[in-house]
């Protein structure tokens, strides 16, 4: 398995090689669709709505969040085998918008992929 690297959408390009996902269910505000080197965007893939209502970015909440957002993922691998898959082949790079580089949902998904892996 590559190295499943992460990056905010933010900031500068850091040209790491490798796929790079965006994994928002929500365009980030003010980022231009052709202003990412993007292999793919997977909103799906992103924590739905009403948890990403009640997590509100909030670090005491983020133990529940990531085991809310596990039980999510594993509902539905199809939204994330893509990331797998891409991860079994070489480095990727999971792409996201929250200013919080600790407590965000690619910093979950990345663990969720390292365990499932």
């Amino acid at each position: 398995m590559g190295l499943i690297n992460l990056a905010r959408v933010y900031d500068a390009d850091d040209g790491r090689e490798g796929a790079r996902f965006l994994v928002e269910r929500l365009w980030p505000r003010g980022v231009r669709r052709d202003a990412l080197r993007l292999t793919d965007w997977l909103p799906e893939v992103g924590p739905s709505s009403d948890l990403r209502t009640w997590f509100d970015h909030r670090p005491e909440r983020w133990e529940e969040f990531q085991q809310r957002y596990r039980d999510e993922l594993r509902q539905h691998p199809e939204t994330w085998r893509v990331l797998s898959d891409a991860a079994a082949a070489g480095d990727i790079t999971l792409l996201y918008s929250s200013r919080d580089v600790e407590h965000n949902n690619a910093v979950a998904l990345r663990d969720f992929l390292l365990s499932s892996g």
